[in-house]
């Protein structure tokens, strides 16, 4: 049975750290597979959700090449990956949609910056890492 691990991505040091801890993680488990994903979603109200769709499209459609370098990066180094951008409609917790994505793939470890200070992370509502420790259905590893 192949170990799954996510890495959840928002362009922050913390979560460039977590990439590099699924690296070592793959050192105990060389088969394991790897998926590094990110969530766009749109934060506050909006009077229009049309609008609020094509700007939350546009920013997907933005991080898609970056979550392309960060897989073909990954695969050069040998790395079993995946990447993933998630779009969030709802404006629930990314957190959420990072633990939905967890047990749609059964993924046995999500390994997430403990806050986010990348380009996304003003978009991000509350704390993504604590949503993820309390509603995850699989192990969680923090990096501080």
């Amino acid at each position: 049975m192949t170990t799954k691990i996510l890495v959840a991505y928002d362009g922050s040091e913390l979560s460039k750290q977590a990439i590099e801890e699924a690296k070592l993680q793959l050192k105990i488990t060389p088969d394991a597979e790897v998926h590094v994903v990110t969530v766009v979603t749109i934060s506050g109200p909006t009077t229009n959700y049309t609008i609020a769709k094509s700007i939350t499209m546009e920013m997907a459609d933005n991080m898609r090449p970056i979550m392309d370098r960060i897989e073909k990066d990954l695969k050069e180094e040998g790395m079993n990956v995946h990447t993933e951008v998630l779009v969030n409609y709802n404006q629930r917790n990314p957190g959420s949609k990072i633990c939905e994505y967890a047990d749609e793939n059964e993924i046995d470890l999500i390994i997430v910056g403990s806050r986010g200070l990348g380009t996304m992370s003003r978009f991000f509502l509350g704390s993504v890492s604590n949503n993820i420790v309390h509603h995850a259905h699989c192990k969680v590893l923090i990096i501080r």
